[in-house]
Formats: C-alpha cells, structure tokens, sequence
C-alpha cells in the first residue's frame, strides 16, 4: 500500500505547510485567529489545535510518543492555551514525525495495530499502513480547511500542491 520512503515524504511535506499555515496566521490578530468562520472546529486556530492534538494521538499509537492532554475531540480545540504554546508544539511536534519517519522501515508498515478509539468508544484493529495513510489524509484535510479559512481571513498561505515541496 505505501512505503517508508512515502512516509517520509508526508512528512516533509506536512512540515512545510504547518510552517506555511503559521507564517500566515501569525500575521492575524488572536482575535481573528480564534474567530468561528464556519468550519467544524469552528476557527482557524481551533483547526490548528484539533489537527495538533491529532498528530500527536497518532504518533502516540505508532511510536509511544507521549499521549496528549485531553479526553475528548471538543476538547482539541483548545488543546495549547495561547499562539505561542501552539507554534513551539507544532514545531516540535513535526520534529517528532519526521524522526519516526526517518526511522521507519517498510516492514514497520506490515501488520495490524490494535488500539481503544474514544471516537468510536471501543478496541479498534486496522492494518498500519491504512492507519498511517489515515494519518496523513487527516492533516491534509484539515489543512485544507484552515487553507480556505486563512484566504478568506486576507491571509496568503503558501501554494498546497505536493509537487511543489522545497527539497
């Protein structure tokens, strides 16, 4: 289905617009930032917070990495408690999956993994791979969002296509 070298890809990839979505929301106010523009975690920032919080509960399930804060999705939202909490996380936590990636070896995809799901409020079993492919659908979409929210905020995030990525 995918391979390491995919993963480490993604990762890179995710780096680059985390780091694109911050430059341009950094030039918001708190306010604007926090401002329910519709989306389902309602604000850019709550986005921001949930898509966090996400990365590190998968990253916890793949690699042991510590759980984060928080016992249901509602509460992502307000996972970090101001701008910069957000972005030092962020940052590092995009540190933390690119060295799993590095680390990672094509039969670390083969498998099962077995986890309790507080989405779904029981034990869940699934290939790796799907769940690691999850695991980057998941930011993309909600990338995705925040993209369409910072535009319409009159901020310029950069260009998403992968393609793209500085090497």
């Amino acid at each position: 289905m995918i391979t390491a070298d995919f993963t480490r890809t993604m990762a890179r990839y995710a780096a680059w617009q985390n780091a694109s979505q911050i430059a341009a929301a950094d030039g918001l106010t708190d306010a604007a930032r926090w401002q329910d523009r519709g989306a389902f975690f309602g604000s850019i920032f709550g986005t921001l917070n949930h898509l966090l919080w996400g990365d590190q509960v998968w990253l916890h399930r793949f690699a042991g990495t510590p759980k984060p804060a928080g016992k249901t999705i509602a509460d992502t939202v307000r996972a970090t408690p101001d701008w910069p909490s957000f972005t030092a996380a962020r940052r590092d936590h995009d540190a933390r999956i690119a060295d799993w990636a590095a680390a990672l070896t094509d039969a670390d995809l083969a498998g099962d993994l077995t986890w309790y799901s507080g989405a779904v409020q029981r034990e869940v079993t699934k290939p790796k791979a799907l769940l690691v492919t999850h695991f980057f659908n998941h930011q993309t979409h909600h990338r995705g969002q925040i993209h369409a929210m910072l535009t319409a905020a009159g901020a310029a995030p950069d260009d998403t296509d992968l393609f793209l990525i500085p090497e």
